[in-house]
C-alpha cells in the first residue's frame, strides 16, 4: 500500500505583491500586484494591464490564496468576469503600500520639484537655468519636503520663496508680444510702466501698436485682462516664451558634479595688482554655499570685465541667423552644449528641427523649436513638454 509524503513546501506564492483592496456590500476583494505598477496603470503610464496584475483572478484573500466566489462578484460588480472587475478594483480599491514604494514616489515627486524650479527659475547675476542636481541639493539644504498629496508645480511655488532667502534665484520673466490698437497706445504703456515690463522692442508702423516685453508671470492675467476689454476684440497677446532664458552653454556653466564651476562667468578683471585680484577671488569663493549656489550679487566683489579680452566663442551680430532651421544632431560643434541638451527632444520624438538666432541688442542666442509637423514650438520648455506628451500617447 503506497504512502504520499507531504514535502515541505520551500515557495511561497502570493507574498512579494502588492495588495489592492476593495470592499463593498459587506464583502472583501483582492487582487495580487507587481510592486510599483498600480501607480503607473493609474497615471496613464502603463497600458497593459498584464505587466499590472500577477494573475487576472479575484481573492477574497491574497495571502491565504482564497478565491472570491462568483456569486459575490455577480452580487457586488454585476458580472463575473474576472477581468472587468480586476480593472474596477485596480481603478477604486485601496493600495498598501510599501515603506520602499512609498520612499521612490517620494524620490521622485522632489525630483519632478527640482525639474520644475529648473524650467520656471534662473540665476539673478547671469540669467541662466541652474541645473537640476543644484537645486536638489539646494532644496535639502533648506530642509524642504514635499507632499504626496499635491502636484509638483504648486510645491515648487511654494519652494520658491524658501531657496530666495538662502540663495541668488528668481522667477524666470514671461516674453509676451501685444498687439493693440494705437487709440490704445497710452492705457498700454501706462500698464507695462506700472507692471515694471522689461520692453525689448516697439513696432507703431502698422495700424496697431505691437511690442514685445518681459513681465513677471503673475501680471499675466492682467495684461490678458486689459487686451480683451480695451482692444473691444481687435487686440492680440501671444505668449512667445514661458520663462525667458539664456541657456547658451548653460551644461558647461553648471556642472553639477563641481560646486568649483557654479562661480559667475570669469571674465578678465582689471585690478590694480595681483594681490588684490587674488583677494577678490577668495572672498567670491566663500560666498559659494556647500548646494552649488552662488550667493546674492551684494555679497560678491563687483568686477568688470576687460574690453580687451576677446578670448572665447565669436559673439553673433543682433539678428543674425546663426544656425538656419535644420535638425538638433546637426548643430555645429560651437554650439556642442546645447546639441547634447536638445538631443533629448529626438529621443522622445524624432524629426525635431531648431534654429539659432541672435537677439536683437544684445549677444545672447536665442533657440526656437519647431515640431516634427512643422509647427513653430517656441523655446525648449515647450518643445520639451510637447516632446514628453506626444512620448506619452
Amino acid at each position: 500500500m503506497s504512502r504520499v509524503v507531504n514535502q515541505p513546501i520551500g515557495q511561497k506564492r502570493l507574498t512579494n505583491v502588492a495588495v489592492v483592496r476593495y470592499k463593498k456590500k459587506g464583502k472583501r476583494f483582492e487582487v495580487a500586484c507587481y510592486k510599483n505598477k498600480v501607480l503607473n496603470w493609474r497615471n496613464g503610464v502603463e497600458k497593459d494591464i498584464d505587466e499590472v496584475l500577477q494573475a487576472t483572478t479575484v481573492f477574497s484573500n491574497v495571502s491565504k490564496g482564497t478565491l472570491a466566489k462568483h456569486e459575490d462578484l455577480v452580487d457586488v460588480f454585476g458580472t463575473d468576469d474576472e477581468e472587468k472587475v480586476c480593472r474596477i478594483i485596480l481603478a477604486e480599491g485601496d493600495l498598501q503600500v510599501s515603506d520602499k514604494e512609498r520612499q521612490l514616489e517620494l524620490d521622485s515627486l522632489f525630483k519632478d520639484v527640482a525639474s520644475v524650479l529648473s524650467e520656471k527659475c534662473i540665476n539673478p547675476d547671469n540669467n541662466k537655468p541652474y541645473t537640476i542636481s543644484m537645486l536638489e541639493r539646494a532644496l535639502k539644504d533648506v530642509h524642504f519636503s514635499v507632499d504626496l498629496h499635491r502636484n509638483a508645480k504648486q510645491q515648487a511655488l511654494e519652494a520658491l520663496p524658501v531657496l530666495q532667502a538662502k540663495f541668488a534665484i528668481k522667477r524666470a520673466l514671461m516674453r509676451l508680444q501685444i498687439q493693440v490698437g494705437k487709440s490704445c497706445k497710452a492705457e498700454a504703456v501706462d500698464l507695462l510702466e506700472k507692471l515694471q515690463a522689461d520692453v525689448e522692442s516697439r513696432d507703431f508702423s502698422s495700424s496697431q501698436m505691437v511690442v514685445t516685453c518681459l513681465v513677471e508671470p503673475g501680471h499675466f492675467r492682467q495684461i490678458h485682462s486689459f487686451v480683451q476689454q480695451s482692444s473691444e476684440g481687435q487686440g492680440r497677446l501671444e505668449v512667445l516664451s514661458l520663462a525667458a532664458i539664456d541657456d547658451t552653454d548653460s551644461s558647461a556653466a553648471f556642472d553639477s558634479g563641481t560646486p568649483q564651476h557654479l562661480q559667475p562667468p570669469t571674465t578678465t578683471a582689471a585690478a590694480p595688482n595681483a594681490a588684490d585680484a587674488t583677494a577678490a577671488d577668495s572672498a567670491a569663493a566663500r560666498a559659494i554655499s556647500n548646494s552649488g549656489f552662488v550667493a546674492p550679487s551684494s555679497a560678491l566683489p563687483s568686477r568688470r570685465a576687460n574690453p580687451a579680452d576677446t578670448s572665447g566663442r565669436e559673439e553673433p551680430s543682433p539678428g543674425e541667423v546663426v544656425y538656419p532651421r535644420g535638425s538638433i544632431s546637426g548643430l555645429p560643434e560651437a554650439h556642442a552644449s546645447r546639441k547634447e541638451r536638445f538631443m533629448e527632444l529626438d529621443d522622445l520624438q524624432p524629426g525635431w528641427e531648431v534654429e539659432l538666432r541672435g537677439r536683437k541688442g544684445g549677444t545672447t542666442v536665442d533657440a526656437t523649436f519647431y515640431s516634427p509637423t512643422g509647427e513653430p514650438v517656441g523655446a525648449y520648455v515647450n518643445a520639451r513638454r510637447a516632446a514628453l506628451k506626444a512620448s506619452k500617447q
